[in-house]
């Protein structure tokens, strides 16, 4: 009796385990195929379209491992950014990094030869609690570089745009494909990467800059057009270096227009952010030209502070295109490298 009540008692173990197993497999089934519903809405969301199957399954992997990094991210809860399946989702970080940046940094011994000793806003002490350009109209809408890795053009344009506003009361969006096609004789180098400092010598040699409707971004190096360039919307006097790991300085700055930087965004949170302040791990090895056009310093999200900053991913990417990031951390050059090499035009 003892020999065939063990004998049902394995049998009844093995029947368990084989429906465990069946509905375990079931239940990955299920998660593949819903994933695969998922990449398949991206795509159509995205207008992705793959050149074969072998190249979507290779897509599809990386999305199902971004999406359930996301997933991860944002269940746990802790944190006060969140991240989302935006047009990257389907890059590895490697891909992403190589495609949508572009910032080439100063070597030390050029940067210590730049510094500049002025910086007119040094004894600025009335800077606001918060301040946004866009509610002043002098920030453009939201621009695509596209897979060209000129950020470098966007950024030095956009706070061009903001320094006419400010100075003639007209908002112009300006040309970022004159800079990609035109300024190519020092270490500005279209989509293969540049320097915003350098944008503002070209602009200021140039004698400013056409129009983006005169002179239309393509997301590709071209030739110079001269006929396209001959006539100059908006000019600059020069610039400025805000001081270089400082802050404060930097508040001063963008306190009073916008400002050109650049940061780290090579790390995956920054390649898939969706929304809150961002306060991610990311070095110092600037790879990326943004524009800081804003920032908050008590008041709002939880009382973190922090910057406002317009990318230039298009408005599918973070906050309609925009990203906040922290302010004030314990390390002297800003989140992301963000207080190292920023600068401004003057007019």
């Amino acid at each position: 009796m003892a020999s065939l009540a063990s004998h049902r008692c394995l049998l009844f173990s093995l029947v368990i385990f084989s429906i465990w197993v069946s509905l375990s497999t079931a239940s990955r089934d299920l998660s593949e195929t819903s994933m695969k519903e998922r990449h398949e809405k991206w795509m159509a969301q995205h207008g992705r379209v793959y050149k074969d199957a072998a190249e979507k399954l290779h897509r599809f992997k990386i999305f199902k491992a971004n999406v359930e990094y996301i997933e991860a991210f944002n269940s746990a809860g802790a944190h006060k950014y969140k991240l989302g399946a935006n047009q990257f989702a389907d890059l590895t970080n490697e891909e992403f990094r190589a495609s949508y940046n572009g910032f080439r940094p100063s070597k030390p011994n050029v940067l210590k030869a730049a510094v500049r000793s002025n910086f007119k806003y040094e004894n600025f002490t009335a800077a606001p609690a918060s301040m946004d350009w866009r509610t002043k109209g002098a920030v453009t809408p939201i621009k695509n570089q596209g897979q060209c890795g000129c950020c470098w053009a966007f950024s030095a344009v956009a706070s061009t745009e903001g320094i006419h506003k400010l100075t003639t009361g007209k908002l112009i969006s300006l040309s970022e494909q004159e800079l990609v096609d035109c300024d190519t004789s020092g270490e500005d180098q279209g989509c293969n990467g540049g320097l915003m400092d350098n944008a503002f010598k070209f602009m200021i040699k140039n004698k400013g800059l056409t129009t983006e409707a005169r002179y239309p971004y393509t997301a590709t190096d071209g030739t110079c057009s001269s006929k396209k360039a001959s006539a100059s919307a908006a000019t600059i006097t020069g610039y400025e270096d805000v001081p270089a790991n400082d802050e404060s300085s930097l508040l001063k700055a963008v306190a009073n227009q916008p400002v050109s930087v650049a940061i780290d965004a090579g790390g995956s949170d920054f390649q898939l952010y969706s929304s809150g302040v961002f306060t991610g791990e990311c070095g110092t090895e600037l790879d990326h030209g943004v524009t800081a056009v804003g920032l908050y310093s008590s008041g709002a999200s939880n009382g973190t502070k922090y910057w406002l900053v317009k990318n230039s991913w298009g408005a599918s990417w973070g906050e309609k295109g925009y990203i906040r990031m922290e302010r004030d951390v314990d390390a002297e050059e800003g989140l992301c490298g963000i207080a190292m090499q920023a600068s401004y035009p003057t007019a």
